[in-house]
């Protein structure tokens, strides 16, 4: 391995090490404009412990004096309605005309249960209406409607929930369920209700105690988070990570989603933003039954709702780059798809690919090795390139040591007569160096995209259960920095990365230096395992064959260059640079020989000025 792939692998090792240790915070300018604190996982709000009390019957004085005007509405016939399309089975409650259970059918946990995103237990709800008399909360009524419990096909349904308070007003909840996808439709509604509602806006607050649903709970609560979309169109977050988290959010928010690692539960504004939130991610390591708990307290404009435009949606769904563009404006952004610079190229061409291979190619491991080879067949003329310089490098390698030889131990006065070389012979120290950072990005941009594939989600090849995680080949008590199992996925990247040191290092000249590269080139692999021993094992089996295809790919590319024609090259370019023929260098090469003749006109100095101490003496 020559230096300038040692370069380009120091550049990856230091994108994932910084990857593991820095965790993205709020740019300065939010930080002025949020109120960030840590709070205890206990509970939300008082809101939320309103919520949790036991339901008790009310008598009608009792009725009267908790809603006022809303007293005919708070007794009645509690029944659940089911409602099913082919990909979401949704159960609402006439209690609230609200949804109390959704299933996502075309899903299992990681233990294979059925998916159930949201349940009467974790998910709890309040829809706080301003009164003259007072707060009602409208999940507390009971909405009459004519809905029966079936499967939606052909056209969406509309479900009507409605709570007459009195003749001519009533208080209209309805969903619009389609006949597949995960939107619904939600318009809310006050009908003849303008003398009995006070000013303020309507105050939505969602508490879900997230549940586990992929194998890895550590890994699950890095994961889990809260993401939202500012009116001018900021997509935040709060941290990802295992610590307590709270922001007050000043301006106005369109969207906001609670966040698993490969689902999402989320609320949209179709028409004026929500102009106050507060959201919550709260860990309590001690639980282990809870992810996380999100807490989401928004306030929607009255306004719009007294004058018919109370209309949003709730996404209940996967994570799916696919589906995620047309919910909302930068919805899609909840799949994370990388930093601002590696971004485009998961977003347009990584994407992209991987979903055009899905439609011919329905193993995921075999989709893996032909996204592999694509990619490998793309870049083959920077990998030629890279061969041709390392051949020339080896055609210099007599000559190199040769000057090793003559100059002894001198680091400097060697690189500087080995620049004079390639400055003779045409050769630029950057010609092989270029083409391996070329590739950089794409190995980042995999590293981002591959743990957010939810199309790697429960997909099996050889032993690997699930390409989406970690194959857990053996499993031990937890060890520091690998854990308590050994990806045997990892174990191959290891080793093949190790099998593509030697092959280079059989082929490469020693370089001159202080660090023995070829000794590195064997550590770093080593460093990596350690690394990526809980990625998931899809993005190592891509290193995997990465490493295969590219041994295999620079055995066939020697083949083609004739390392006899290129001495001859060097040669004829060493004769027309002695002959002053030689083309005059430009761009960086010309910059690097006006610095090395200034490093050796600065040398010439030194030396003469140690010579003249030495006859003083």
């Amino acid at each position: 391995m020559d230096r300038n792939q040692v370069i380009g692998i120091v550049l990856i090792l230091a994108m994932l090490v910084g990857y593991q240790l820095l965790v993205p915070k709020p740019a300065p300018e939010k930080q002025a404009a949020q109120k960030t604190q840590t709070t205890k996982p206990t509970t939300a709000s008082g809101a939320a412990a309103a919520i949790t009390k036991a339901e008790q019957p009310l008598d009608s004085a009792a009725a009267k004096a908790q809603f006022g005007d809303f007293a005919t509405v708070a007794t009645g016939e509690n029944r659940d309605i089911v409602v099913e399309n082919k990909d979401i089975k949704l159960t609402f409650s006439t209690q609230g005309g609200r949804v109390k259970e959704v299933i996502l059918k075309n899903y299992k946990t990681y233990d294979q249960k059925p998916l159930v995103l949201i349940d009467d237990q974790r998910s709890k709800t309040l829809l706080e209406l301003p009164t003259n008399r007072g707060k009602v909360d409208l999940h507390k009524l009971y909405y009459q409607t004519t809905t029966q419990s079936g499967t939606v096909s052909g056209q969406p349904q509309q479900i009507v929930f409605r709570a007459e308070v009195a003749p001519g007003q009533s208080v209209e909840q309805v969903y619009t369920v389609p006949a597949e996808g995960y939107v619904l439709d939600y318009d809310l509604k006050l009908n003849g209700l303008s003398s009995t509602v006070a000013n303020g806006d309507i105050r939505f607050f969602w508490e879900d105690k997230m549940s586990q649903y992929e194998n890895d709970l550590s890994n699950n609560r890095r994961a889990a988070t809260i993401d939202y979309l500012t009116a001018d169109e900021n997509f935040e977050k709060l941290t990802e990570g295992e610590s307590n988290q709270e922001v007050t959010v000043e301006e106005p928010v369109q969207w906001f989603t609670i966040k698993h690692k490969y689902f999402l539960a989320g609320f949209v504004a179709k028409n004026a933003p929500m102009p106050k939130a507060d959201f919550k991610a709260l860990v309590d390591p001690a639980d282990s039954s809870v992810v996380k708990t999100a807490v989401a307290d928004v306030t929607l404009p009255i306004a719009d709702v007294k004058a018919g435009k109370g209309q949003y949606k709730f996404y209940y769904g996967p994570n799916d780059f696919q589906l995620l563009g047309s919910v909302a404006p930068e919805f899609d952004q909840n799949v994370y798809l990388g930093y601002s610079i590696l971004k485009p190229i998961n977003k347009y061409f990584f994407v992209p690919v991987f979903n055009l291979l899905e439609k011919f190619i329905s193993n995921y491991g075999l989709l893996i090795i032909a996204l592999v080879v694509f990619v490998k067949l793309l870049l083959t003329p920077l990998t030629y390139k890279s061969y041709v310089s390392m051949a020339k490098m080896r055609v210099l390698a007599p000559e190199i040591n040769e000057i090793k030889e003559r100059v002894g131990d001198d680091m400097a006065k060697q690189q500087s007569e080995q620049m004079k070389l390639y400055q003779e012979v045409g050769v630029s120290p950057l010609s092989g160096c270029i083409p391996v950072l070329a590739t950089m990005p794409i190995l980042f941009s995999l590293f981002m995209l591959f743990p957010n594939l939810i199309e790697l989600r429960q997909k099996p090849f050889l032993w690997a259960s699930d390409l989406s995680t970690y194959d857990a080949f053996i499993t031990f008590p937890t060890l520091p920095f690998i854990g308590g199992h050994l990806s045997l996925f990892t174990v191959l990247m290891t080793a093949s990365s190790i099998a593509y040191a030697y092959y280079n290092n059989q082929t490469t000249p020693t370089q001159p230096g202080p660090v023995n590269m070829k000794a590195l080139s064997y550590v770093f692999p080593l460093m990596f395992m350690f690394v990526l021993n809980s990625y998931p094992a899809g993005l190592t089996f891509y290193y995997f064959v990465s490493n295969i295809v590219t041994i295999t790919q620079q055995q066939l590319i020697r083949r083609f260059v004739d390392e006899d024609k290129i001495k001859a090259v060097l040669d004829e370019n060493r004769r027309k640079s002695a002959s002053g023929q030689a083309k005059k260098p430009g761009g960086f090469q010309a910059l690097l020989q006006k610095q090395l003749a200034a490093a050796e006109e600065a040398r010439k100095q030194a030396d003469e000025a140690q010579r003249k101490a030495k006859q003083k003496k």
